[in-house]
């Protein structure tokens, strides 16, 4: 019976945070969002592809670099 009494507490704990939830800080937040429309939301799609390619062409570059000119560096400075 132990075990029960402390499901049931966890339980009770739970579903009081879920109740509040929609109060809290964040209630306000919650009612204001709304799902994006089509406009906003491929604006977000290429805004976010755009900075992945970005960031990742930096990536690529620095790993370039760093294959490249070290190598050569290192040669230049043994001879």
């Amino acid at each position: 019976m132990e075990i029960l009494k402390k499901t049931l507490n966890v339980q009770d704990i739970v579903e009081e945070k879920t109740k509040r939830f929609g109060r809290g800080k964040y209630g306000r937040v919650l009612k204001m969002a709304r799902k994006p429309k089509g406009d906003e939301y491929t604006k977000i799609l290429q805004i976010t592809g755009a900075g992945i390619i970005i960031i990742g062409g930096l990536g690529f570059l620095i790993y370039w670099l760093w294959n490249n000119l070290y190598s050569s560096i290192i040669a230049f400075i043994e001879t």
